[in-house]
């Protein structure tokens, strides 16, 4: 007679000690911080860019203040006080871990892009535009795998994405771009222009390296479809359904569970399930858009 194995148990994908996982968020949020505050003082200032967002808005006004009224004001004092209704916005709708953490992004980065001297690698403007929105898009995507954001419109996306399910990055984008056109008419058109190149080098690389919002369809056919089905929720908190067929090569009785998972979820359900039943047989799809109730990982 033969032995009913033990199910196999896993934790949630991307779960972590609790201590384990706060170290690796805070590490995440320091790390991005200095990439951000490095990319401002090197490609942004050689370039005499504006990076979009609220950092770009301190610029902005920064540099009209030095340029109009020869005033120096300190980037730490304007990008805190523009941040201060969003954070609160935030707090309100996103969560309190989420917004503290991202709040310690925003001081950070404004400390260090005050006490950081100007560092310019190249006078090429166009690798500035391009080499500046890339570290960019990474520093912001470091902030969003740390579930924490670099403050001002990135509050608004997220908490666009949060309520109505969508990416709302290329909203973004359109804005900042409207905000550069007034830093055109005040610096510049050709600053402007190269700051759009800048900015849309940097939406390219959150929207490739930012998955949480990003799903995949999972075809798997096995005969231990209960077991595969009770790890899909327990770990993913995502529904499954099951079909019965014929395998027309054989001819015998076959399950195939269907199942919508978060992208940054499929590596771990995919070796859960081969660790299941080695001889399951996945299809994994991209899905583009989804109707109806999808689970959606809290950001706290």
């Amino acid at each position: 007679m033969k032995t009913p194995q033990k199910p196999v148990h896993h934790p949630p994908a991307g779960w972590e000690p609790p201590l384990a996982g706060q170290g690796r968020r805070l590490f995440l949020i320091v790390l991005a911080s200095v990439v951000m505050a490095v990319n401002i003082k090197s490609f942004v200032d050689a370039g005499g860019l504006f990076p979009g967002g609220f950092n770009g808005l301190t610029l902005l006004i920064q540099r009209s203040a030095q340029q109009f009224a020869h005033i120096t004001l300190p980037f730490t004092a304007i990008n805190l006080l523009l941040n201060a209704v969003p954070a609160v916005v935030s707090y309100k709708l996103i969560g309190k871990r989420f917004t503290l953490y991202s709040c310690l992004m925003i001081a950070l980065t404004s400390v260090l892009t005050d006490i950081i001297p100007s560092m310019p690698l190249t006078d090429d403007v166009l690798l500035v535009s391009i080499f500046g929105g890339i570290f960019s898009g990474l520093s912001i995507s470091l902030c969003l795998i740390g579930r924490a954001t670099s403050g001002g419109t990135d509050f608004i996306a997220v908490a666009l994405s949060e309520r109505l399910g969508v990416d709302a990055w290329n909203y973004i984008f359109i804005g900042n771009c409207l905000m550069l056109v007034v830093a055109g008419a005040l610096f510049g058109w050709d600053k402007a222009l190269y700051s759009i190149i800048f900015q849309f080098a940097s939406t390219q690389v959150v929207h490739l390296l930012d998955q949480r919002f990003k799903r995949n369809t999972l075809f798997i056919i096995s005969n231990r479809a209960q077991e595969i089905y009770e790890h899909i929720k327990d770990t993913t908190h995502h529904g499954a359904t099951l079909f019965h067929g014929t395998g027309l090569y054989n001819g015998e009785d076959r399950d195939l569970i269907y199942s919508v998972i978060a992208s940054d979820q499929v590596k771990e359900v995919a070796r859960a399930v081969r660790e299941i039943d080695p001889h399951a047989f996945i299809n994994i799809l991209k899905t583009d858009q989804v109707a109806g109730n999808f689970y959606r990982r809290p950001h706290d």
